[in-house]
């Protein structure tokens, strides 16, 4: 099969190409902040949020809190502008749990996205257990004016990694959220960790094959990393664990993506967490490097998305 006859150039059904061939355009995301919080950070699961979750709260590089959301959009605007010549964006709101706050906070903030013409999409990170009823009724109303993803940050399947990386709630809340998401029509990005302490290959693709079998639109296959300030850091100086080389990690990607059903949109392959704060593997901080070695791994052996997906 020849992959790039169904994909462009990718050998995988990438979000670029997806942008492409459903809005006729690029779409350039915009990093947004709703200054919200976190179960696992507020008391109400925990304190300390996920293990290896930055003080950040996965929104390092999202904009200024402190401005707002229209203010946040026209200075995101402006970074992008040496990138990027067209006028046509996702608001994505990022840090923390977006769907964790005041229902009319987050109905202003994500409505003030949504109206700006250039925004053609709200792209929401959260977790599965935040996802009240008032909620659902929000993001059903605001999918009418355009489309609304919901990106739930999974990880992975194991109840015993999860708990290590204090995830703070059980597989089938996650498999709830998604049948009620999926229920208003609203497309669905799993985010899922790859070499997590502990986990060996086959977990990983324990994890994959329970994702092909759920009713899910995109996914993010990220690299751990180990950032500094982080609860993982200390335990990464404790109990060196294993992390793989750039050769190492394409190679086990390649397996993923073999075994991916191939119409899942595929948000991210790597990831690059911010240089101040990596501390391994540092090999990502090279994100050009990567993703060169990424592509010509993939043709050199003959990867594609779904090559040895076998649909049930």
């Amino acid at each position: 099969m020849d992959a790039t006859v169904r994909w462009g150039e990718k050998r995988y059904n990438s979000l670029d190409y997806y942008i492409k061939e459903t809005f006729h355009e690029k779409l350039y995301k915009l990093s947004l902040n709703a200054g919200c919080t976190c179960p696992n950070r507020d008391g109400t699961c925990g304190t300390r949020g996920c293990i290896f979750c930055s003080r950040g709260g996965s929104g390092d590089f999202a904009a200024d809190v402190s401005l707002s959301i229209p203010e946040q959009l026209r200075v995101e605007k402006e970074k992008k502008k040496s990138k990027y010549s067209g006028h046509s964006y996702i608001a994505y709101f990022q840090a923390y749990t977006n769907t964790y706050g005041p229902l009319e906070v987050l109905e202003k903030a994500f409505t003030q996205a949504l109206t700006d013409p250039e925004v053609k999409v709200l792209s929401i990170a959260t977790r599965p257990d935040c996802l009240s009823v008032e909620i659902l009724d929000l993001l059903e109303r605001l999918s009418l004016i355009k489309p609304v993803w919901i990106e739930l940050g999974l990880q992975t399947i194991h109840e015993s990694t999860a708990e290590f990386i204090r995830r703070g709630y059980p597989l089938p809340v996650f498999e709830e959220a998604l049948k009620k998401l999926r229920a208003l029509g609203l497309s669905v990005i799993v985010h899922t960790i790859l070499y997590l302490p502990g986990e060996s290959e086959a977990d990983m693709l324990e994890t994959i094959e329970y994702l092909n079998r759920q009713d899910i639109q995109g996914i993010k296959l990220q690299l751990l990393h180990v950032l500094k300030d982080t609860d993982l850091y200390d335990y990464y100086l404790e109990h060196p664990f294993f992390l793989p080389t750039m050769e190492e990690y394409l190679e086990f990607l390649g397996t993923c993506l073999c075994c991916l059903r191939p119409d899942i949109v595929i948000h991210r392959l790597t990831g690059d967490g911010p240089k101040s704060l990596l501390a391994a593997p540092l090999w990502t901080g090279n994100k050009r490097l990567v993703l060169n070695q990424m592509e010509k791994s993939f043709r050199e052996r003959d990867i594609w998305q779904g090559k040895h997906y076998h649909a049930l």
